[in-house]
């Protein structure tokens, strides 16, 4: 596909977020309306799950977040166009990921406000058709506003905690063309380590060495976790902070797939619906097991440096996974504030 296409991509979802982000309260399902298509499909993390059509989105997600986060900035640190490498080069997808900043003045999901500047981190997927966006996906991470909070819903994480920057680069948002071969290099490397993870899935080893890790990522590679595992820097680093918890104390893993994973020049990301389906053993995230088949919604964000790759922002729907098992975090935090 040529990348006039996806520029062309890129500029409906920029006039998107030009018109929605400055438009009144009143008026978002009226702007989002404008720019999507009529059969407008919107998926969004628990509690908003999937929504049809633009006033939904705006009534069930869009409106509750600006009411609650006053003066809401998007602060982007990466925006990305492709041809879905799942369908074949079907689709154009457009990618963008960062904070939205605002102050935190009126309570959100259960979650006290503190009067005080918070981040939400977020990434956002769209697929565009013609001059419209006619699907989006909204993952963000609850639990980390829950942290800011003060409120802390799981056991310590084995990561570290903190505001998550973007690329070390600075050169994540590709509002110009890119050259092609970038972007097949990139998704060619990111389908290896899918591959490679698929392999070890398959067997029974649980810690596989550093060397595995190292055919495709630098040794300094940063694993920027949600909220509940937290990041991790160097590959010893993220196996013993990640990796070997979460191979050694989930079970069953299937992988399900991706809706969507494209790459332009050194950036790729990919989203599913879910793409695991596992079983906790015992012991990840600090919980125990439940033997419940649960679903992991994951968004995956990668910088490729050369021939591997350095960095990968990561966001998991912990708060549908843990509910399908029995823990709702933010109905306990409902619970826990109304017996204060």
């Amino acid at each position: 596909m040529s990348t006039e296409k996806l520029q062309a991509a890129k500029s409906t979802v920029r006039e998107l977020y030009a018109a929605f982000d400055a438009a009144d309260d009143n008026d978002l399902a009226d702007v989002l309306t404008r720019h999507t298509s009529p059969d407008y499909f919107w998926r969004g993390m628990h509690p908003f799950y999937e929504q049809e059509g633009a006033q939904a989105a705006v009534d069930v997600f869009w409106l509750p977040l600006r009411r609650s986060f006053t003066s809401l900035q998007r602060r982007e640190d990466v925006f990305i166009a492709g041809c879905n490498d799942v369908d074949g080069g079907e689709t154009i997808w457009v990618a963008n990921m960062g904070h939205m900043m605002g102050l935190f003045d009126v309570d959100w999901l259960g979650i006290p406000a503190t009067n005080r500047m918070a981040f939400l981190r977020y990434a956002e997927f769209h697929r565009v058709d013609g001059d419209r966006v006619a699907e989006s996906a909204f993952f963000c991470d609850v639990i980390s506003v829950m942290q800011q909070a003060g409120h802390y819903p799981l056991p310590p994480q084995t990561g570290a905690a903190f505001l998550h920057p973007g690329p070390r680069t600075h050169d994540g948002i590709l509002l110009d063309a890119q050259p092609v071969e970038e972007g097949e290099q990139t998704m060619a490397l990111v389908n290896q380590m899918i591959a490679d993870l698929s392999a070890l899935n398959i067997g029974d080893d649980h810690d596989c060495p550093p060397e595995y890790l190292a055919r495709t990522w630098h040794d300094d590679m940063i694993w920027y976790g949600p909220a509940g595992i937290g990041a991790a820097y160097t590959i010893p680093r993220y196996q013993e902070q990640h990796q070997y918890p979460f191979r050694r104390h989930i079970k069953d893993k299937t992988y399900n797939g991706h809706v969507a994973r494209f790459a332009e020049g050194h950036y790729a990301g990919f989203f599913g619906w879910a793409n695991l389906t596992n079983t906790p053993s015992g012991g990840f995230l600090g919980l125990p097991g439940t033997d419940v088949k649960a679903d992991m919604r994951v968004v995956d964000i990668y910088r490729r440096d050369g021939d591997k790759l350095a960095e990968n922002w990561v966001f998991i729907d912990f708060l549908h996974y843990l509910n399908m098992q029995g823990l709702d975090i933010l109905g306990r935090l409902r619970e826990l504030r109304r017996l204060d």
